[in-house]
């Protein structure tokens, strides 16, 4: 059976007495191949191996940085296929989708290429008589990156480009239920002439994220996954002394309000809740309708429109998404599905039950839409990550902000409208990171900055864009004179005058 293994530096490392996991192909619930678990000393041998490389990559102008990451955009853009392919087989998701992650992924490489200009410092002259001053923005060091199973190219991608152009070198430790895509990833990064050692793979379990999460050299943490476990790794990393920025889970609200188009408003609540089966971190997951009218129109149309959906196997074109990713996370999802009947939620389209012709042992969830839902319920308070959508209904535009803004998570959130007013006033009082104006998936371009508030991201930086740049890098202020005047020692701190 294939074994996936790590990469460092610069090559495929096996520790033939390693532990291993399964890898599943989530369509068919059966294993495909099976990923080794690094041990501690693995785990040492990467970091050691980014440690000894970041003496030299740190020193190498951003400039070339940029050169090679260039091409390693390029290349990724040629192999997309054979990646894309890879995080769908592991994954479940569709290639279309697969493709869309690593586009998005790819936009940050782009981004990082156009760095130098964001590392210039500033410059004061005459700060004082003969006196000038200046700042740099340095790398920090080993860093590390804790991925998802959900986007085992995008989330990657919008950690290391970042950290690799401001200098640092990085270690990957992907989830280990995708481990392939990014095995990949990290040779192509050596194809482009990336030195060895400057991203390094290690695949793990708890015991790796430990060691990372321990180690006096790694000097910064990204994390992306449930709020739970970015709590741990936030507390356990600073604890280390460590820079960390970890992004946990979200519960997104969607406020209709009556004057929105119905039938977009449908169908980007459909793409939006549904896609990628339910498994983002910026899913639309609660309807919020206001005035028992909207929601009327509204169900009405997205039962309809769901009726029409396809869900499949990546390997059927047709498939609109696909099965879940692993077994574990299929019975919790329906388990989220038993709880919301139980707790008096009206079951508008249930996905239970879904079985495929010759599929009949993958991990697929159908569409399923609640309403009736009640802030107190498990299903509302809760990220499920899957399938389902829960509607709600409010009274008034102001009531519905109160549910958005009373939820412990804030990643993102989005109003459907036609009036600028309440655009505004949303865009300005929502308690959310990110915000779409008929947008239903309001995920920010490389060049700005992904992040959620609340218990949606512990520490304060989101993620690349600006507040990448200033997560992986630490700022130096030099003062300087040139002068020729000897007055003898001063014993206070000088007036630059």
């Amino acid at each position: 059976m294939k074994k996936i293994s790590h990469f460092i530096d610069g090559k495929i490392y096996s520790d033939s007495e390693s532990r291993t996991g399964p890898i599943l192909n989530p369509a068919i619930g059966e294993q495909i191949a099976e990923v080794e678990l690094a041990s501690k000393a693995t785990v040492e041998m990467a970091i050691e191996s980014s440690a000894k490389a970041f003496i030299k990559w740190s020193k190498t102008t951003p400039i070339n940085r940029s050169r090679i990451l260039s091409k390693y955009k390029d290349l990724l853009v040629k192999n997309m296929e054979e990646i894309a392919v890879m995080v769908s087989k592991e994954h479940g998701k569709t290639i279309p989708d697969a493709k869309g992650s690593i586009q998005r992924g790819i936009e940050v490489v782009e981004y990082a290429t156009g760095i130098t200009d964001s590392l210039k410092g500033d410059h004061s002259a005459n700060v004082g008589t003969n006196v000038n001053s200046y700042n740099l923005r340095q790398p920090l060091g080993v860093c590390a990156g804790i991925t998802p199973f959900n986007f085992p190219a995008m989330v990657p991608m919008w950690m290391y480009p970042v950290s690799i152009a401001c200098g640092n070198t990085f270690i990957l430790k992907p989830s280990e239920k995708d481990p392939s895509c990014p095995m990949r990833l990290a040779e192509l990064a050596i194809e482009a002439g990336m030195p060895p050692g400057v991203l390094n793979v290690v695949n793990g379990d708890k015991e790796s994220v430990d060691t990372l999460l321990e180690s006096k050299d790694v000097k910064a943490i990204s994390f992306v996954g449930s709020t739970p476990i970015a709590e741990y790794v936030y507390h356990t990393g600073t604890k280390n002394n460590k820079r960390v920025q970890a992004l946990g889970g979200a519960k997104n609200h969607m406020v209709v309000m009556p004057d929105a188009d119905v039938d977009k408003t449908a169908d980007a609540l459909i793409g939006s809740a549904f896609g990628s089966a339910g498994e983002r971190c910026m899913a639309i997951s609660v309807a919020v309708c206001v005035g028992e009218k909207t929601a009327e129109k509204l169900k009405t149309k997205l039962l309809e429109e769901t009726l029409k959906l396809n869900v499949g196997p990546y390997t059927d074109e047709k498939s609109d998404f696909g099965p879940l990713n692993n077994k574990a996370h299929y019975e919790k999802v329906l388990g989220y599905i038993d709880a919301g009947e139980k707790e008096g939620a009206k079951l508008l389209a249930d996905g239970r039950n879904m079985k495929l012709q010759g599929y009949e042992n993958g991990y697929f969830v159908g569409p399923t839409i609640f309403e009736n839902v009640k802030p107190d319920m498990k299903i509302y308070k809760e990220e499920i990550f899957g399938p389902v959508l829960s509607m709600m209904t409010t009274d008034t535009y102001e009531d519905a902000l109160k549910l958005v803004n009373g939820h412990e998570l804030g990643n993102g959130a989005a109003v459907f409208t036609k009036s600028g007013m309440i655009a505004k006033h949303f865009t300005e009082n929502a308690q959310i990171g990110m915000i779409g104006v008929n947008v239903p998936i309001p995920v920010p371009v490389a060049y700005h900055s992904f992040g959620g508030w609340k218990r949606s991201l512990f520490g304060d930086h989101a993620m690349h864009g600006p507040e990448g740049i200033r997560f992986y890098t630490k700022l130096k202020t030099a003062t300087v004179t040139w002068s020729e005047d000897n007055s003898g020692p001063e014993f206070t701190i000088p007036v630059l005058s």
